[in-house]
């Protein structure tokens, strides 16, 4: 499957649309808003840019991203009067993978600079706003272009689930094996080392991760390795894209979802995909999947540790980590007055973000169902102990 065509959040303004399915990921990036905020303040005063660029990485469709992009804006504007250095324009670029639906985004501008120049009919700053697709791994500016980069729930999506299919390693290439050597071939990474490297499939191109769509108690340390590798390389190059594009200087504020501590499989993140993974497999059993298609689906998706994303941080070398903030997920009920069951707000959000890889693979005629098997599981585990989930939030300075 090709994610970067694949995958996108569901777009329009429908019952199962991510605009009418994200407040759980408005209620968690507000909580860090005063992080945002601060920074933004702070490479503000430390650089009184004429024209400042700003990029919200992964910004999806509906309400929350022009939402931060407001925040950010009002403390520039709050700040240049303090200091009474009123030049600043705006350059606010809007990136996600080509599918995503910036319709919806270009459709709310008007409207959302009709109120951002509210009470500021004398020396509104100029504000120039457009989309960028692409995906975020690798480069999408030009260099020393952006001032501050912001992400919010989009970094623990990897930019495809890492299938490296083994090759044979006789004796008579053992000079080779142990040099290591590295090819490309249709986008697979193919390396021939002494241990077999990790992968998702086997030499057979048989899926080894069976029964989970994420790395789940059953899955082979391999698979956990696949994914952790991926992580590796992608979160990498995200990082040496941004301090190619970022001004000395320039900021981050990146927040993705994580875990706790060294283990991959707790109660935590990854329980979520143990949940979605029984939900398929209620449709197995009632004969609505095939186990074959069950199997052979892998969700893109990892959640890091502290010591992992610190690791990436070092090893990339012209970022400095000023601040790597862990918070829990909050479980609250009744969201906006419903009465909905948590369960249910899980649900909902989840399917907003995977319908169209679900989609992708099975058809949409199990999506009703799935998710009503996960949302009726979700609030069966919560009865029983709390799902913890958890996201940090860092804070990045280009050096």
């Amino acid at each position: 499957m090709d994610v970067e065509k694949a995958f996108h959040m569901t777009g329009g303004v429908g019952k199962t649309s991510y605009a009418k399915n994200s407040s759980l990921q408005k209620k968690e990036s507000d909580k860090v808003k005063h992080i945002i905020i601060q920074t933004v303040e702070e490479l503000y005063l430390a650089t009184t840019p004429k024209s400042i660029g700003i990029a919200d990485l992964g910004c999806s469709s509906g309400p929350n991203t022009l939402s931060i992009i407001k925040d950010i804006f009002q403390a520039i504007q709050g700040t240049s009067q303090r200091i009474m250095h009123h030049s600043t324009e705006f350059r606010v670029y809007f990136n996600d993978l080509p599918t995503n639906d910036f319709n919806s985004i270009f459709k709310a501008l008007p409207e959302f600079q009709k109120l951002l120049r509210q009470d500021r009919k004398n020396g509104f700053p100029s504000i120039f706003m457009g989309g960028y697709p692409g995906s975020f791994y690798g480069r999408l500016f030009p260099n020393s272009y952006l001032h501050f980069v912001h992400s919010s729930f989009s970094l623990h999506w990897l930019s495809r689930v890492y299938y490296t299919f083994p090759l044979s390693c006789h004796a008579h290439h053992l000079p080779t094996v142990l040099a290591s050597y590295r090819r490309i071939i249709n986008n697979l990474l193919v390396v021939c080392v002494m241990q077999v490297p990790p992968s998702l499939y086997d030499e057979h191109k048989r899926p080894l991760n069976k029964g989970c769509v994420y790395i789940c108690e059953s899955s082979p340390e391999v698979v956990s390795q696949a994914y952790y590798q991926q992580f590796q390389e992608d979160f990498s190059l995200f990082l040496r894209s941004r301090s190619e594009e970022l001004v000395v200087g320039g900021r981050m504020v990146l927040i993705f979802l994580g875990r706790r501590g060294p283990e991959h499989v707790d109660r935590g993140n990854s329980f979520f995909w143990e949940i979605l993974s029984r939900s398929f497999a209620i449709l197995v059993s009632q004969g609505e999947v095939e186990q074959e298609k069950f199997d052979s689906y892998d969700v893109h998706f990892f959640a890091p540790s502290r010591e992992e994303i610190e690791e990436e941080v070092r090893k990339e070398g012209s970022l400095k980590l000023e601040r790597l903030e862990m918070f829990e997920m909050d479980k609250s009920h009744n969201e906006h007055g419903s009465d909905e069951s948590y369960g249910t707000q899980v649900a909902v959000a989840v399917r907003a973000i995977q319908e169209s890889m679900i989609s992708h693979h099975f058809g949409e005629g199990i999506l009703e169902s799935l998710f009503q098997n996960f949302a009726k599981l979700v609030d069966e585990e919560m009865a029983k102990e709390d799902i913890r989930p958890i996201s940090f939030v860092l804070v990045l300075r280009k050096i």
